[in-house]
């Protein structure tokens, strides 16, 4: 719950008024007013709401009254509303639209926001009234959200070093702030090594066996810098296809060492001393607050509760699908064979045999869907199954401010046509864009006084440009990336709860990803394709034939997907579950962790721990597991749609009613057996996957 703006306003001087990002936004929605914000509006803007924030800190500390869950927690709760409007666009933007200048405000603004927050947490007044409330719970008579607010609140401040001696809290200060500059660092670096590559090939012959479509986004790459010929980068949509299709070899291990060698060349992006310093401070961090290792730390708070269970996790599904894999590369290297390969299948080679494979046992490939998957009907198919299952309507308004011109904005619906959300749209690569695909938010959900202040959400993708002869066609696995960020951007829409540190996505690392991986499965229903999935010239339906043909394809190389998943897993694993200070060569270690993952033959210059942002420069440390986690529950809730009808209203509602809606409010499992009646079980993965 953070608004109060209003009364902030008193305390914000005149000159500062004039700083649109403290002011209250006279916009629809109260949305972001993009077009007036500066970047030199950003630090003073910061340095004032910090200000802010700490005087209405100050007030609760001063309170003479006896500490109580309403002066205390909830008060807690409500402050920093102005701090949270100015950061909402600055740190999104750091990520979908980010600068030289805007990167250096974050370098500066990075050991502030951590002090900042050091000072909150480590307040010894503070926490002693969070401390009283909290040892009188049990007395309080709270609902299972108040509960839940009051025992994150109290893990916040004991998490987070308030039980520290003073000599211990000046050392956790320092930590943090290292460790703060540390992941920025290492997120830049990444970034401007991505963008800094390229090649430019001026023979066609060079490019045999790319679609004409993906020629054609080379083109246009060598033409926006002014050059001639085909211009391949580092960016996702080249590099996948490439991969895939070019039968050049040579300039396919060209390109998968200039992908996989990022950030470990040496120079000042090199990341792998950052990743030591990293590693070696989450460690100190965790064992000053009485961990063994920062796994141990983190996986309090996470569904697996501990690492024993997380490796549990990740040795069952290696030893369910290990043999898959290890049968599936053999037949892709006979296949090889087959082709007049005279070599063993190596890593720049798996994507182009596989493919090749693909296609001739089930005659579909991304050629033949991409024509079917225009990008404004796949919006509308996607948009769509909310509708079908929700009653969502999505309206998109020209009057939102957005932060750049390729985003669109839609005030979302409910099904009594109620306002709901805001959603943005951005689904195109940019070199001021991290790759990938993500969601978040520009403004989060909570009610106050009985008002329920709806939020602002924003789904950013990386997906194929259209090319001056074609429409943006997206690949399958796009739609399904589609469909797994809208989940999580429903997670945010749909959300009812009363505090915003639980609403949404506000939940446990390892549950927030059911909500997206389980939209994936429409991807491949008839009954789904059907509904907007037409020829972009044609206007012909998908034909049914095809839709067999992608569901008949889904799980091939499924052994090989799922391992790949695992030995990331198992190299976050490795990184968090150090006890003692790392002093080794971090690619020896890289390769040793995932080695029991490893089926294709080792690259010993290549890497993944140097790019690896996820949990070097995101949230995922000691969490990348989750995405396995989530798989098991998806599968398992999954399976009731695919028995009572992809469009049963009454289980799309049960899973809006305990999932959607509930964020943080109760621990995940009693959400999840709320819904489903039961724990969930690996047996609906391997099922799905034709394990078992």
């Amino acid at each position: 719950m953070k608004t109060k703006l209003i009364l902030l306003m008193t305390v914000v001087t005149t000159a500062l008024v004039a700083n649109p990002l403290l002011s209250r936004y006279k916009t629809p929605h109260q949305t972001i007013p993009f077009n007036e914000i500066k970047n030199e509006h950003y630090l003073p803007a910061f340095k004032q709401a910090m200000t802010v924030h700490l005087a209405e800190i100050e007030k609760i500390v001063n309170n003479k009254q006896k500490p109580t869950f309403e002066n205390t927690i909830i008060a807690l709760e409500n402050a920093g509303g102005l701090l949270d409007q100015v950061g909402a666009p600055f740190y999104n933007l750091m990520s979908s639209e980010t600068s030289d200048e805007l990167q250096a405000i974050a370098e500066q603004l990075s050991p502030l926001m951590t002090e900042h927050s050091n000072s909150i947490r480590l307040n010894e007044k503070l926490f002693e009234r969070v401390k009283a409330v909290y040892e009188q719970r049990d007395q309080l008579k709270l609902t299972a959200e108040q509960a839940t607010l009051l025992k994150n609140t109290y893990d916040g401040f004991a998490n987070n070093g308030a039980n520290l001696s003073p000599a211990d809290k000046e050392l956790y200060r320092q930590l943090s702030k290292e460790l703060s500059l540390l992941t920025l660092q290492f997120g830049q670096n990444v970034l401007k090594e991505t963008n800094q590559w390229n090649l430019v090939i001026d023979d066609e012959n060079l490019l045999a066996g790319l679609p004409q479509d993906v020629k054609e986004m080379l083109a246009m790459n060598a033409k926006r810098t002014g050059k001639k010929g085909w211009m391949l980068d580092l960016k996702a949509t080249t590099y996948v296809p490439f991969m895939k299709h070019a039968e050049n070899r040579d300039l396919r291990r060209e390109l998968y060492m200039a992908y996989t060698t990022r950030n470990m060349r040496g120079g000042e992006y090199d990341n792998r001393e950052i990743i030591a310093k990293i590693a070696n401070t989450r460690l100190k961090i965790a064992n000053l607050l009485g961990h063994k290792s920062y796994a141990d730390q983190v996986l309090v708070r996470r569904m697996a509760e501990n690492k024993e269970n997380v490796y549990k996790l990740l040795n069952d599904l290696l030893a369910a699908y290990r043999p898959a894999a290890e049968a599936e590369y053999a037949e892709v290297q006979k296949y090889a064979d087959s082709k007049g390969a005279y070599f063993t299948v190596q890593s720049w080679d798996w994507s182009f045999y596989a493919e090749k494979l693909k296609d001739e046992k089930y005659a579909v490939n991304d050629e033949m869907l991409k024509p079917y998957f225009e990008l404004e009907r796949v919006k509308k198919g996607v948009f769509g199954l909310a509708t079908r299952l929700w009653g969502l309507q999505f309206v998109k308004n020209e009057n939102i401010q957005k932060y750049h011109p390729e985003v669109d904005v839609y005030e979302v619906k409910d099904k009594q046509g109620k306002f709901l959300s805001v959603l943005y749209t951005d689904f195109h690569p940019r070199d001021s864009k991290r790759p990938g695909a993500w969601m978040s938010e520009f403004k989060g959900q909570f009610i106050e006084k009985g008002k329920d202040s709806r939020p602002h959400i924003t789904i950013v993708m990386n997906f194929t440009r259209p090319t001056d002869s074609k429409p943006a066609l997206l690949t399958f696995d796009e739609l399904t990336t589609f469909l797994h960020e809208f989940g999580h951007a429903l997670h945010g829409m749909m959300t009812r709860c009363t505090y915003e540190s639980l609403s949404g996505t506000n939940v446990y690392r390892d549950f927030v990803e059911l909500p997206s991986q389980i939209m994936e499965n429409w991807a491949s229903e008839k009954a789904f394709l059907d509904e907007f999935a037409v020829h972009y010239e044609t206007g012909e339906p998908i034909p049914a034939e095809l839709i067999r043909k992608i569901k008949d394809s889904e799980n091939f190389n499924t052994g090989n997907f799922c391992l790949r998943q695992l030995s990331f897993g198992l190299l976050d694993m490795a990184w968090h579950t150090l006890e003692q200070p790392f002093t080794g060569d971090v690619m020896k270690m890289e390769y040793e962790a995932m080695e029991p993952a490893r089926v294709l033959p080792l690259v010993s210059d290549a890497g993944m721990s140097p790019t690896f942002s996820h949990i070097f420069a995101g949230g995922y440390a000691a969490g990348y597991y989750s995405y396995k986690w989530a798989e098991v529950l998806d599968a398992d809730a999954y399976s009731v749609f695919a028995e009572k009808g992809i469009y049963d209203r009454a289980t799309a509602d049960s899973f809006a009613e305990h999932i959607l809606q509930r964020g943080g409010t109760e621990h995940p499992m009693v959400l999840y057996k709320r819904f489903r009646g039961q724990e969930p079980a690996i047996d609906a993965l391997l099922k799905r996957n034709g394990i078992r």
